[in-house]
């Protein structure tokens, strides 16, 4: 029972990490896009503000507005229909409009518009249908990253954080060096790209050989940057690094000390989150016995004691099992958290040494052990 319980948590573990993995890690969280929301309405019309924006009781700002032309989808546009929609902001003028399924009195205001003029109505329709390959579509989207119109710079970024890995690197030849230089190291960068630039960077690095040199010189002058509380994007760049240099950059980035007790903890969660990218998407450049043991050396801190056992079951990195039971009379003392890792962790390693430290905390600590075994069938909080 207890063998099932642990096969449960590392799957539903390894599943979510998958999961989380095929887009952009270093991302954040990214809105829908524009091409996404076109091709899940009936239809996309553009329109023309045809009253003042108005406060409804829930909240929400509606307009009316009164529709020229179908510019995307099925639905029919009659000139000079009049719809209600949902809109960000007032508009005045000309508005792109999302359009409902129903065109009945009663969905009023479930349509949804906003201001667009001839540069954003020409990306939305031109933008690709979220049907065609993933690498294609990005293509498209390359010329509009940090575009002077800040929606469309933001929907541009979007889709690339949005896109799985492998389509991002198969578009590397087509993204502009130069400018993915400039805007990792831009103070006034909108923070939240900093992390996709620095992994843009690595990825060209590492493909196109006249550009190489310029973009480890930009990788290695950010990494020695003064450190303050939370350097944004910083993990990217750390990936980055892996990407353009390989195990080269494993060791450059251990030799900077951010997987030793001393490294700040958001350095050492960051660390965390680039070995998992390493173990996903850079088997040939890094070997993944290498990667698991950079893991295990984050067993060492408080912050990362659990994911980083987690992360080592899941990689089946059975080497780290002294390590990890271990950390039950350590940390895992005040730790729940810690002590369902090292649970799920020991009862999945098929080892006579594993079954040993499991005998050994339950003849002193049963009641916790199986608690601890009982609530490893959840995965970790994020």
């Amino acid at each position: 029972m207890k063998r099932r319980v642990a096969v449960v948590w590392l799957l539903m573990v390894a599943c979510g990490s998958v999961a989380t993995a095929a887009a952009c890690p270093f991302c954040g969280a990214v809105g829908q896009p524009l091409a996404s929301r076109r091709d899940a309405a009936v239809g996309v019309a553009v329109g023309e503000a045809a009253g003042p924006a108005t406060l409804r009781p829930a909240g929400v700002l509606e307009q009316p507005f009164v529709l020229h032309q179908r510019l995307a989808g099925s639905r029919a546009v009659d000139r000079g229909e009049q719809v209600v929609a949902v809109v960000p902001a007032p508009v005045e003028g000309t508005a792109a409009v999302f359009l409902a399924a129903s065109q009945s009195e009663e969905t009023q205001g479930s349509h949804r518009a906003f201001a667009a003029d001839e540069t954003r109505l020409g990306y939305l329709a031109g933008a690709p249908s979220v049907d065609r390959p993933a690498a294609e579509r990005l293509r498209w989207f390359v010329r509009w990253l940090e575009h002077p119109d800040a929606m469309l710079a933001e929907d541009a970024f979007a889709e690339f954080g949005l896109a799985p890995f492998e389509a991002v690197r198969a578009v590397a030849d087509d993204l502009p060096a130069k400018q993915l230089r400039a805007w990792v190291g831009e103070p006034g960068i909108v923070q939240q790209r900093r992390g996709f630039y620095g992994l843009a960077v690595g990825l060209v690095a590492a493909t196109r050989p006249q550009e190489r040199e310029a973009c480890l010189q930009t990788l290695h002058r950010l990494l020695r940057e003064p450190a303050d509380d939370f350097r944004a994007g910083f993990d990217g760049i750390l990936a980055g690094v892996l990407v353009a240099e390989g195990e080269a950059g494993l060791e450059r980035l251990i030799g900077l000390g951010l997987l030793e007790p001393a490294a700040r903890p958001v350095e050492k969660r960051q660390m965390l989150a680039v070995l998992r990218f390493a173990w996903e998407f850079l088997g040939p450049q890094i070997p993944k016995p290498r990667v698991a043991s950079a893991t295990a050396r984050l067993l060492e801190s408080p912050v990362t004691a659990a994911e980083a056992a987690v992360d080592l079951a899941r990689y089946r990195a059975w080497d780290a099992v002294d390590q990890v039971a271990a950390l039950w009379a350590s940390v895992g003392d005040d730790d729940p958290l810690v002590r369902r890792a090292v649970a799920g962790y020991l009862t999945q390693c098929p080892t006579p040494q594993a079954r040993r430290h499991v005998e050994a905390i339950c003849a002193r600590d049963a009641a916790r052990f199986e608690e601890a075994l009982q609530a490893s069938r959840l995965p970790l909080p994020q």
